[in-house]
């Protein structure tokens, strides 16, 4: 692993399992994050990381749950794993990634909660998108994706943006922060937040159609420990704010969220 990919270590190993946390789901591939391989050189990470969070997005029940973290990238653009999706990356640049992506939107059951009774389920969908990030420096980052595909009738789009900073501490121990921001179309939106009338009938829930616009903000901060030079433990919390029409849906139960993690990965 290159200094300038080494640096951003920490930021990206919090980055992509805080979207795994249980009632998050909706965050999930918010950005593509490649950081395991020097340039021109196959590479990837394995790990497991445990996070506590909601039951789904807006909601007040708590869940914990453990998920693997698997990710390999190839030397010709080809990467592929639980947090960024299946996907290319044309640029052969360190300081700048960009390509094309599929990815799964993993829906919702209203099994899930009480709250979520009567509204039905949303089924997992195929997303197909874009990403973009550029390195500031070897401790600031910018990202960005577009997913299309997810909701009830595959139609939900999301447009992703994120800033990232991680800097040494010391040898071993480097500090991650991050705040991203989730804006979506009026389809996604009134499949995640919105009342139709058939679902009005069936949970009390009065009609409630939103609009596009933002869904959310975040902010993150981590703590990586580097056990070796393959292996990591990370440490961390995440918090979000639902906003707009999705912060006002009869559905949200509490509109800010602090989720925590803890995370052990081995790159190879």
């Amino acid at each position: 692993m290159t200094d300038h990919r080494r640096s951003v270590h920490a930021l990206a190993l919090f980055a992509s399992v805080a979207f795994l946390t249980p009632g998050a789901f909706a965050q999930a591939f918010d950005s593509v994050r490649l950081f395991g391989a020097a340039p021109g050189k196959d590479g990837g990470r394995a790990g497991l990381a445990v996070i506590a969070g909601r039951e789904y997005q807006g909601s007040d029940e708590s869940r914990t749950m453990a998920v693997p973290l698997i990710e390999y990238q190839w030397a010709n653009g080809w990467f592929a794993g639980t947090t960024n999706g299946v996907g290319y990356n044309f640029s052969d640049r360190q300081d700048m990634q960009y390509g094309a992506r599929l990815t799964p939107a993993f829906g919702r059951k209203e099994s899930r909660s009480q709250p979520l009774r009567g509204m039905g389920d949303i089924d997992a969908r195929a997303e197909i998108g874009g990403f973009f990030n550029y390195f500031v420096s070897k401790e600031v980052s910018l990202s960005s994706s577009l997913r299309y595909g997810s909701g009830q009738n595959s139609n939900g789009l999301l447009a992703d943006l994120g800033l990232g900073y991680s800097t040494e501490l010391s040898g071993n121990l480097r500090l991650g922060l991050g705040v991203a921001a989730t804006l979506a179309n009026a389809e996604y939106m009134q499949s995640y937040f919105g009342v139709t009338a058939a679902q009005a009938a069936r949970s009390g829930y009065a009609l409630y159609k939103p609009g596009a616009g933002l869904r959310d903000v975040r902010a993150n901060l981590s703590l990586t420990y580097r056990i070796n030079p393959n292996m990591s433990a990370t440490a961390g919390i995440s918090t979000s704010m639902l906003s707009g029409d999705a912060s006002d849906s009869p559905l949200v139960r509490q509109k800010s969220t602090t989720s925590g993690l803890l995370a052990v990965a081995y790159s190879f």
